[in-house]
């Protein structure tokens, strides 16, 4: 895959410090993993679609499920947040939303009427 998403050594060493340390058995890279975790994300596939340059999938939903939980990328954004040399407010437009094309029809039948047992 040419368009893989990859974080830089500049990145990666702003977002070390949110990392927990690792105990016992060493594990894969994190560069790697989250490399997979945001294109996972940013192009909304599932996890079996992974690239297998960023390691194995049940790693990265693992990963990404255990991080989630514990808050790593809570204290991510607000790290990088409170980081900023200037202030700036950030807004995310939500313009781009699919509807199945059977999405208008499902809340009554034909005609106007309510569905049997309906209110």
């Amino acid at each position: 895959m040419s368009n893989l998403f990859w974080l830089t050594d500049a990145q990666m060493d702003r977002l070390r410090p949110f990392f927990y340390k690792s105990h016992g058995k060493p594990r894969v890279d994190d560069r790697r993993v989250l490399s997979g975790i945001i294109f996972i994300n940013r192009n909304g596939l599932r996890w079996c679609d992974a690239p297998k340059e960023s390691g194995p999938q049940k790693t990265l939903y693992n990963r990404w499920k255990r991080w989630s939980d514990k808050g790593v990328f809570a204290r991510m954004m607000d790290g990088l947040v409170t980081e900023a040399v200037v202030p700036k407010t950030v807004m995310i437009a939500a313009t781009y939303l699919k509807a199945h094309r059977t999405a208008s029809s499902l809340r009554s039948k034909k005609g106007g009427r309510a569905a049997k047992g309906a209110v």
